[in-house]
């Protein structure tokens, strides 16, 4: 498995070696600020390449509409698929379908669940999950253990169940709790969905609130839902001096939070960066080049000592 770091010295070596490509891209849902981020990404990297052009749809959240995308990008003719596949258990249609059309396909950011059988011309550009969860929920025990608790409770906000990542990352909190590897006991209170979403998270968190159960730490999948939580909390007059939140992403309003004192742990994923490595895998691929089945973009720890790195990063 490859990892790598896109830099502007990759974009640069793309521009000057692309050709007249069509690329189509179907993105899960344009309305989530991290997607937004990624999708910006295939776009920026696009305009500076000379005969690429990339065409990119909203699924909506809609796996149906996001399966005839693809067909659609097929009968167009196509260069290559790029996708972020709304539910990561439904992918083999759509790997079938581009395997059975001889068009490249390329998953990005959410694992699908046929990873490890990708026929060639296929490939997945995202970041390891095992990494994400794992760092959060450290660094969070990290936290909760200088502030001299030995025992907690904590909450778990969990992201779509459909998706591998929600799985994975709340699976890294367990998997940091049965390793040993936490500073402190934590005890889980309550795991629960809030779908990624700010408005649901913080609909779910003042239900957690109104059942009266003291609590140290919301670990969440990603920071939109951290934000919402957050959110419930101040409304409901909670110090964020009391609370240790985490959550995943490094998003511009996660770092805003974070430099107000109110969300403690972040993970940087690099959402541009898996956007041009999807959009070098799928001209690469479309040109007959070889490809990793897997190509990585590390996840990086963000707290409020090194936040001033990640300000312009997504």
């Amino acid at each position: 498995m490859k990892r790598i770091m896109l830099t502007t010295a990759l974009a640069a070596a793309l521009a000057g070696t692309a050709s007249a490509e069509n690329i189509g891209v179907s993105m899960a849902l344009f309305d989530d600020n991290f997607l937004t981020v990624l999708r910006n990404g295939i776009r920026d990297i696009a305009k500076d390449m000379d005969g690429v052009d990339v065409q990119i749809e909203d699924a909506q959240n809609d796996v149906a509409k996001q399966l005839n995308q693809i067909n659609n990008f097929i009968a167009s003719g196509v260069d290559a698929i790029i996708v972020n596949p709304v539910d990561t258990s439904a992918t083999q249609a759509m790997t079938n379908a581009a395997d059975a059309a001889g068009v490249p396909l390329v998953f990005v950011n959410r694992e699908p669940v046929n990873v490890d059988t990708l026929p060639d011309g296929q490939a997945f550009v995202a970041s390891d999950e095992r990494e994400s969860g794992t760092l959060e929920t450290i660094e969070i025990c990290d936290q909760l253990a200088a502030a001299g608790k030995s025992e907690a409770n904590v909450y778990v906000m969990m992201g779509e169940l459909s998706n591998q990542a929600a799985v994975q990352r709340t699976a890294d909190i367990h998997d940091v709790i049965d390793a040993g590897k936490c500073a402190v006991t934590l005890n889980i209170i309550d795991e629960q969905t809030a779908n990624w979403m700010r408005d649901e998270a913080q609909d779910l968190m003042t239900n957690w609130l109104t059942a009266g159960q003291p609590f140290d730490a919301v670990i969440s999948n990603n920071d939109e839902m951290a934000i919402g939580a957050i959110q419930a909390m101040k409304a409901s007059g909670i110090s964020m001096d009391d609370v240790v939140i985490g959550g995943i992403d490094a998003t511009q309003d996660a770092l805003l939070a974070m430099a107000a004192g109110e969300l403690d742990v972040t993970v940087f994923q690099d959402a541009a960066g898996q956007g041009s490595g999807a959009l070098d895998a799928a001209l690469k691929l479309a040109r007959g080049e070889e490809v990793e089945k897997k190509v990585y973009v590390p996840f990086q720890l963000v707290t409020p000592e090194n936040m001033s790195e990640f300000t312009q990063s997504n």
